[in-house]
């Protein structure tokens, strides 16, 4: 089979190096890809053409006769690409362009479920920078306010108090930080508890979730900071209980399929619910209409069954016919960015490598040096994960690994996997004191 799968970062590097597992996969194109999926998956070709150039991506697939396409951005998804090679003939993962406005309108989204009781944040919607000030202005705090549109996961302000909300709005709305995407803004209810990221494969019909994971989104250590498209994440996620998931399933993940099935845009991909466990159950903080980045990096390793044979399944209606399975175990991901990202941050600078024992390195934002090696080229340079029996060994080893890789301005937080690990051992202790009577004292 040849493949071709969109984009070009971190998380397209671990769904290629997956599906290159199969057999069956003679060739897969990446679009763009970059230069570190190149060099290390040998059936993999990188060609230039940028993700959100549908006409082009469209005559590659037919030039190249693409067997079956995997669309990973949340741009091209919003665009109908996904529509655009199906009238071609080409099948595809993902959702369709109206599948995919879960993702590409916040409003909508909460929009969707208000009208189908999936619990989530109270909230209000605003088109209009001076109606947004007076509601801030009324409000107590802390607020969240967050872009309408795709704004690649930076679009969300956590406001302390009235002051950093009005810097918000007046960012998103007036100083147009986001273009488009903060032309319209929701204005959401702070909600307290673990957060956890699910993925989940579904057909449009059931919802087969993929191991879930803690990402950790802001750039410094703490959880402090601006938003990122994501400094790290581990799998699984130990707040992520077996009666929590059967909650989640009854009134969040199998309701929202049924509400788009409803609503005439049935949802075929992976979708992502990113889920704050509160003291009134489960809520959901935002959908995505594709794999997280860097979850992914945490989660596909984890994965037993064929990636391919699983996005077919989903693609064809079937999913019910096969069995998800994963692997036993705990995966951490560890991000390396140039220092300064999310904002301004110089690159370009050579990556050297030492050794990285049995780390997957999951290249993202990276070029090619001219001479076969790699330089700066992003914010988020790349990705180590390991996968180990436990997390705690997961971790250490992630960041072990990372100590042998080196380029100029490198940046990392320290604490990925803190909290995870920090939860794990409080439930031991709690297990451990049950065991020894001593939770009658508490």
């Amino acid at each position: 089979m040849i493949l071709m799968v969109v984009g070009g970062g971190g998380r397209e590097h671990a769904l290629i190096k997956k599906l290159s597992e199969n057999p069956q996969v003679e060739k897969i194109y990446a679009l763009p890809g970059n230069a570190g999926i190149g060099a290390d998956i040998g059936k993999a070709e990188c060609v230039a053409i940028k993700a959100t150039d549908l006409n082009a991506i469209c005559h590659f697939a037919q030039a190249r006769h693409i067997d079956f396409a995997v669309v990973a951005p949340d741009d091209p998804l919003a665009l109908g690409l996904v529509d655009r090679l199906a009238v071609l003939g080409i099948m595809s993962f993902g959702p369709t362009g109206r599948a995919a406005m879960i993702e590409s309108s916040k409003a909508w989204a909460k929009a969707l479920m208000q009208k189908y009781q999936i619990p989530t944040a109270a909230y209000a919607v605003f088109s209009d920078a001076a109606a947004a000030l007076a509601y801030v202005r009324r409000q107590s705090y802390p607020l969240v306010l967050k872009a309408d549109g795709l704004a690649l996961g930076k679009g969300v302000f956590i406001a302390a108090d009235q002051a950093e909300a009005e810097q918000a709005v007046d960012q998103l709305m007036n100083q147009g930080k986001f273009g488009p995407a903060g032309a319209k803004i929701v204005i959401e209810e702070y909600l307290t508890g673990p957060e956890v990221s699910v993925l989940a494969f579904t057909d449009g019909k059931i919802v087969k979730p993929l191991v879930s994971a803690m990402d950790h989104k802001q750039a410094y250590d703490g959880g402090r900071g601006p938003n990122t498209g994501g400094m790290g994440a581990v799998a699984p996620n130990p707040y992520y209980t077996p009666e929590i998931a059967s909650l989640c399933m009854e009134r969040i993940f199998q309701p929202t399929i049924a509400a788009m099935a409803a609503e005439g845009r049935p949802f075929r991909g992976c979708l992502y619910f990113g889920l704050m466990l509160t003291a009134a159950g489960p809520k959901v903080i935002e959908y995505n209409c594709r794999f997280g980045d860097p979850e992914t990096q945490a989660v596909l390793p984890l994965l037993e069954t064929d990636l391919l044979a699983v996005m077919e399944a989903c693609s064809r209606g079937r999913l019910q016919d096969l069995e998800v399975r994963f692997k036993e175990g705990a995966c951490c991901c560890l991000v390396l960015a140039s220092d300064g990202y999310p904002a301004a941050y110089q690159s370009g600078f050579p990556i050297r490598r030492g050794d990285l024992g049995d780390a997957a390195v999951y290249w993202a934002g990276v070029a090619g040096d001219g001479r076969g090696g790699l330089i700066t080229a992003g914010g988020r340079v790349l990705g180590v994960s390991v996968v180990r029996e436990t997390l705690a060994q997961a971790v250490a080893d992630a960041y072990a690994f990372s100590e042998n890789i080196d380029f100029a301005n490198k940046y990392y937080r320290h604490d990925i996997g803190g909290q995870a690990l920090a939860a794990l051992d409080a439930a031991a202790k709690n297990i451990s004191e049950k065991n020894n009577g001593l939770s009658d004292l508490y």
